[in-house]
């Protein structure tokens, strides 16, 4: 990630890889499901022999079909309050399968078939969301940097919030102006910005709200957020003087080597992360199904990178 472009384009293709690779997995389930529903041409009558099954109130159905083989098989339906226990229940299902499956011959009841396919719908309008989120703020920078500018002197400040976890660590600006007012602007890392010394000139392009900070050189900073007239509440900042957390107890000398953090593994534990919570959610969810697991992955772990290169972390 080394310039804020890049980092938009890294988000964007986040965003769109990871939708892509979550509608195909559930779309060729779908399209597997919709093949074999279509060669299920038998029709037959089953009873409900169990009504209220999780959290979406399944059904377990017992069918017998034209060789004469019972099966009891639970199925997914809208209208619960219909097919109570002892009710009957219409199955079709293929003919020509040694073992066949049953599916709802109501064609109103297609429940099995819109949880394979409402989530397509509404990743593509999360993914869409965030697309347009990266070009509202590509736009918004373009319109703000032709305003007028005024002089400020900036000090590049890096924190992170502090929190039940530690967020990514993000670069600010402490702005001031000819009169001594302080502002604070959260901005996406730069090169420029590699070790720039305290109070350099910079010129402030903007509203009292949103603004666009420029450096002597003509560099424009991509801002996150809004200015800000005090110190951002919860940020703990890398050179603040009074430390609250256990890197009070460490004093490294003045020549001590400083390992720099690699900038992946922000993104690793990210990833992780989201992983774990696609799991959780997958079997809860839909339990012990590898396409609802899958797709839960997939989901929170595109979503989750998508929002941290949002966030502008400093790399």
């Amino acid at each position: 990630m080394r310039t804020p472009l890049r980092a938009a384009l890294l988000g964007i293709a986040v965003t769109l890889t990871g939708y892509a690779l979550f509608a195909t997995w559930l779309g060729l389930h779908a399209s597997g499901y919709l093949d074999a529903r279509d060669r299920a041409t038998a029709r037959t009558t089953g009873v409900v022999v169990e009504d209220g099954i999780g959290d979406d109130l399944d059904i377990r159905v017992r069918w017998t079909d034209s060789a004469g083989d019972t099966h009891v098989q639970r199925f997914g339906i809208y209208d619960t309050d219909r097919y109570a226990r002892g009710e009957h229940f219409p199955v079709a299902y293929d003919p020509t399968a040694d073992d066949p499956r049953g599916f709802p011959a109501d064609p109103s009841e297609t429940a099995a078939e819109d949880d394979l396919l409402v989530p397509v719908f509404g990743g593509a309008a999360v993914a869409l969301l965030l697309t347009l989120v990266w070009l509202w703020r590509g736009l918004r920078f373009r319109l703000l940097a032709r305003r007028p500018a005024r002089p400020m002197t900036a000090r590049v400040r890096t924190g992170s919030r502090r929190a039940a976890w530690r967020s990514p660590r993000a670069t600010w600006l402490h702005l001031t102006g000819p009169q001594g007012q302080g502002r604070f602007q959260r901005v996406m890392w730069h090169p420029a910005l590699h070790d720039a010394p305290p109070g350099i000139p910079v010129s402030v392009h903007g509203t009292d709200r949103h603004a666009v900070t420029v450096l002597a050189d003509g560099t424009r900073l991509v801002p996150v957020g809004r200015l800000r007239d005090h110190p951002p509440s919860g940020v703990l900042f890398d050179d603040d003087t009074a430390r609250t957390d256990l890197r009070d107890a460490f004093v490294l000398p003045p020549d001590a080597p400083v390992r720099p953090v690699p900038p992946w593994r922000e993104a690793g534990t990210t990833t992780a992360l989201a992983t774990a919570l696609g799991l959780t959610l997958g079997l809860v969810m839909t339990g012990p199904t590898l396409t609802g697991t899958v797709a839960f992955v997939l989901a929170c772990t595109s979503l989750a990178l998508s929002v941290w290169l949002l966030s502008g972390p400093q790399p």
